[in-house]
């Protein structure tokens, strides 16, 4: 059986070459498990943002988004909201204190205010987009070195067999060769995935910013329409 047969090839690999091909399965797993944990988290954070977004268009009052934005809390553009809700609040409180005091109407006083404070959470919503994406990007350009150098140190040990036995004959020559391309496969097979999938996923994140900074500016603009 296949897993039979790798198993007793690693067995009979030498020291090395064994935490070589351990380092890179763990590379291999948790680029895996990140590449799965990202893709269902962007997939839904996309979802969601639609959801949000006919919500949002669709709403008559703003309270209506704040009380549904906690239900779509995986969608960025819900914590956007509620940043820029948050002191959209604060500027009509303090506003309306003063129209009491008779010193003012109410209004929103700083359109830059609601801004940076929704600019401020685009900054947050991205950091937890973004998350664990290094590790792809680590895992897609160190394991091919690790890998490599499972196979100098394989066809070092070949050498040193010709070396020791002075015979180049296939029974003296393959176990260092096997190991050292075996180790070079391992160190592709761990590092193409990552690679394939921290540019799909880093795409994803890029789509994400983009329909982030859209409603930014829709957001700002219903501000001024309405409270300014």
């Amino acid at each position: 059986m296949p897993g039979v047969e790798i198993l007793r090839f690693f067995v009979s690999t030498g020291w090395v070459a064994k935490v070589v091909l351990l380092i890179l399965l763990l590379f291999s797993l948790g680029s895996w498990s990140v590449i799965l944990a990202k893709w269902r988290e962007l997939g839904a954070a996309r979802r969601t943002s639609e959801k949000f977004v006919k919500l949002f268009r669709r709403a008559t009052r703003l309270n209506e988004v704040a009380d549904a934005a906690p239900k779509l809390r995986s969608s960025p553009l819900a914590g956007m909201f509620q940043a820029g809700y948050a002191e959209l609040e604060a500027q009509i409180r303090a506003s309306r204190r003063r129209a009491d005091e008779g010193t003012g109407s109410v209004q929103v006083r700083s359109l830059d205010g609601v801004a940076r404070a929704i600019e401020r959470a685009i900054g947050s919503e991205q950091e937890r987009l973004q998350r664990a994406l290094p590790l792809l990007a680590t895992t897609a350009s160190v394991t091919p070195f690790i890998g490599l150098f499972g196979t100098v140190w394989g066809i070092m040990n070949t050498f040193r067999a010709i070396g020791a036995t002075g015979s180049t004959s296939i029974v003296t020559v393959a176990p260092g060769i096997a190991e050292a391309l075996v180790n070079t496969a391992a160190g592709l097979v761990a590092a193409i995935p990552a690679v394939i999938a921290y540019n799909h996923l880093l795409a994803k994140v890029r789509q994400l910013r983009r329909r982030m900074d859209d409603f930014l500016l829709e957001f700002v603009n219903l501000v001024d329409r309405n409270f300014s």
